[in-house]
């Protein structure tokens, strides 16, 4: 009973966390566009894979890290930069189309399994984010984490995390064929807008947490 509380437990917040329009679901809705349905699933994988690690060693090291507030410090930072790097990164890119090429077609020419663990690995904001929740979680009792039961709420973090890219994807497809505006203005206004509102979201954070 407590391996199936695990599993759903972590499936729960993985899901509701990856539902969010980040980086890696433009990307993962770019190499669906490009590519189809079985691309997109390695791509997927490839994302998971990375993020398995992460939360198998911050539920391990949880009180370490949530300890080492230089560390934080320093991640929560990188992720305020790396917002706006990507809003003008998509901004730029859509500015100077001639054609009706994608802005990542370049990048998903690759195996899309290794751009989704190249990505997941620049997606430092999952190390706090993970060290927070489990460290929750866990003094919560919501999980139990003896001998392989650990290994179960992780399978289920990682399941959460490919269903909602999934179903975030597949919407976003939907959506941007039955809406014209969406189709034409998708990737060179909405996106940058949302990263740079990420990023001046984040930015407010860190400033009340650090200086105020």
């Amino acid at each position: 009973m407590q391996k199936l509380k695990n599993i759903f437990v972590g499936f729960l917040i993985s899901f509701i966390g990856s539902i969010p329009l980040g980086y890696l679901n433009v990307v993962g809705y770019e190499v669906y566009k490009s590519s189809g349905i079985n691309d997109t699933i390695f791509y997927l994988i490839g994302v998971i894979s990375i993020e398995f690690i992460v939360i198998y060693c911050t539920l391990l090291f949880a009180n370490q890290l949530i300890a080492n507030k230089k560390l934080i410090k320093f991640i929560e930072a990188f992720s305020i930069i790396f917002m706006f790097l990507l809003a003008y990164v998509f901004y730029s890119s859509a500015s100077k189309e001639t054609s009706n090429q994608s802005v990542l077609d370049k990048y998903v020419n690759y195996s899309p399994f290794v751009v989704g663990l190249i990505l997941s690995c620049l997606n430092f904001i999952q190390i706090p984010f993970w060290t927070s929740w489990n460290l929750y979680l866990l003094n919560g009792n919501y999980i139990e984490i003896s001998k392989s039961r650990k290994y179960f709420y992780v399978l289920g973090t990682i399941l959460g995390t490919f269903s909602g890219m999934l179903v975030l994807i597949l919407s976003l497809n939907y959506v941007t064929n039955e809406t014209d505006f969406l189709s034409k203005y998708l990737m060179k206004i909405i996106i940058p807008m949302v990263f740079a509102g990420l990023g001046i979201f984040q930015a407010f954070k860190f400033y009340k947490k650090y200086y105020k």
